[in-house]
């Protein structure tokens, strides 16, 4: 695992490429500490988490998965749901940079993601049915429907990345060889907004299938309210009218 920091932003590279970033127990530990770390830092504002241009995850690792019995699996899946979790409710948004095949548990990575880009080498697919194994639906059926989620888990079908497009998972796709270039420049972009309203909207979206329209409307309202009239929101408003005065 590599994890470097510029301008707000911080890149977790999972660097296992002998095995195609099989996520063993080692690799998940040093996801759940990362994320955990990262999300205490006040210089980090937005995290990429990502295999590079070449992979992204090719799932758990199989060797170590046929060592597991029922009476000893406890351990390692709660392991790999407290790195799920240090993903998914980390203080930043996270931006899921997906170069090659994310399966199965590779898959779950970058379901626990708030934005998901792709190259257009890169391919899907929640494979854990064909090793009788249950898939997590919640949260991807929040992102691209019940019927559509339950046809990713139940065929187990690879998708490419442009059909993971148009499906709703993925938001764009770039060249083979440009992802981590346009990514960054993405998150360094959201990274110059204030971090307390990028967190703010990121918890929002969490919550916001729990409320009736009435109480998600009183929330939203309510955190708009709390942000309009601000120093920082009375400057962005200044600097914007100066900029479109300029010819």
């Amino acid at each position: 695992m590599k994890v470097t920091i510029d301008k707000k932003v911080a890149t977790v590279l999972i660097h296992r490429p002998e095995k195609r970033n099989a996520l063993s127990p080692e690799v998940l530990l040093e996801i759940e500490r990362s994320f955990n770390a990262l999300s205490e830092r006040d210089d980090v504002n937005v995290i990429i988490l990502t295999g590079g241009e070449r992979y992204f995850s090719a799932g758990f690792d199989l060797n170590f998965i046929r060592t597991l019995e029922k009476v000893s699996n406890e351990e390692f899946t709660a392991l790999f749901h407290r790195a799920y979790r240090a993903i998914m409710f980390c203080s930043q948004p996270v931006i899921c940079a997906v170069g090659g095949a994310a399966i199965a548990g590779g898959f779950d990575l970058t379901l626990m993601c708030d934005i998901r880009y792709a190259s257009e080498r890169a391919k899907f697919g929640q494979r854990e049915i064909t090793l009788t194994l249950t898939p997590i639906l919640d949260p991807l059926w929040r992102i691209i429907g019940l019927g559509r989620a339950l046809e990713v888990a139940l065929t187990g079908r690879i998708y490419d990345a442009y059909e993971a497009e148009r499906m709703g998972y993925v938001s764009k796709v770039f060249p083979e060889g440009t992802l981590l270039e346009s990514v960054s420049e993405i998150a360094r972009t959201m990274a110059s907004y204030n971090k307390e309203c990028l967190k703010e909207i990121k918890e929002l979206g969490h919550s916001i299938l729990n409320y009736d329209l009435d109480g998600a409307l009183k929330v939203q309202e309510w955190l708009f309210r709390t942000y309009i009239g601000s120093e920082d929101n009375h400057k962005r408003v200044d600097d914007l009218v100066e900029s479109l005065k300029k010819p």
